[in-house]
């Protein structure tokens, strides 16, 4: 299910808790971990390859990675989707986080191809994750979380998949 910005933002907030900065509370780690895995082994089907793999990052509220090697895809580059700690939280980037201002950029520089991206948008949609538009997370952070120092200009990013 494609969700609106509007009720995206209602999501993040209602799952910004200040006193659980890297998981939500009651987070279960074998749940998101069996998750994660059903995830790999469906893009790994969708996209006919193996895709490599980073997960339970320590010190952060992101769960892991999974990068869709540029071979696999229709234009040459490759897919990475991160994957939070708070409630199925994900975001689908072309080549790193923060390459591009988002898909819609990456597509319109031909370097994201719109049947990739929605064979990795059905691949969370179908096991319940809610697809954060990167755009969208980098928005400036305004909660109740105080955010590391480091982030010079805290976003939706730093309180969903930062590092601590």
């Amino acid at each position: 299910m494609t969700r609106s910005e509007a009720d995206l933002l209602t999501l993040l907030r209602r799952l910004d808790d200040p006193e659980w900065l890297e998981w939500p509370r009651g987070y279960d780690r074998q749940a998101t971990a069996d998750l994660f895995g059903e995830l790999v082994a469906r893009l790994e089907t969708d996209f006919a390859t193996r895709c490599g793999t980073e997960q339970d990052t320590q010190d952060s509220s992101e769960y892991g990675r999974v990068t869709v090697p540029a071979e696999a895809t229709l234009c040459g580059t490759r897919i990475v989707i991160c994957v939070s700690k708070f409630g199925s939280l994900a975001l689908v980037c072309a080549d790193n986080p923060g390459a591009f201002l988002g898909t819609d950029e990456a597509q319109a520089e031909g370097e994201l191809d719109p049947a990739d991206l929605a064979k990795a948008h059905r691949a969370l949609t179908d096991l319940g994750y809610a697809v954060v538009p990167e755009e969208l997370i980098e928005a400036d952070y305004d909660g109740p979380t105080p955010l590391p120092s480091h982030a010079h200009r805290p976003s939706w990013w730093h309180r969903f998949f930062g590092i601590f």
